[in-house]
């Protein structure tokens, strides 16, 4: 199984995007799934969570601006981002934990906000 990214791209400022990652292959619901990103020079960072349950998980910075979903019966998470800012720009990864411990990853979309 592999985690198929979809979306990323260039917005302006102000704008919205949204971000969606399908387990791909993988029979088994994910116990959490997410988003991290990396931004240029900069270690990759948690920017939302969802457990199986719909709990969910996000940076203190990210709040009221992103909001994370999941469909448990496709295995997909999605990510809306609205308001966008230059400084979101990044490199967005998928990830996903799966029940006896595996951890998948996808490629990455990168997003770049315009000033």
């Amino acid at each position: 199984g592999r985690l198929v990214e979809s979306g990323g791209g260039l917005v302006q400022a102000g704008g919205s995007m949204r971000l969606s990652c399908a387990a791909s292959g993988m029979i088994l619901t994910m116990n959490v799934m997410g988003w991290f990103r990396q931004a240029p020079g900069k270690q990759r960072e948690l920017v939302a969570t969802i457990t199986s349950g719909g709990t969910t998980d996000y940076a203190d910075s990210l709040k009221g601006r992103f909001t994370i979903s999941r469909d448990n019966a496709k295995n997909t998470v999605n990510l809306q981002m609205n308001r966008l800012m230059p400084e979101d720009t990044a490199v967005y990864y998928c990830n996903a934990k799966g029940p006896f411990g595996g951890d998948y990853w996808g490629k990455g979309l990168l997003v770049t906000v315009s000033s």
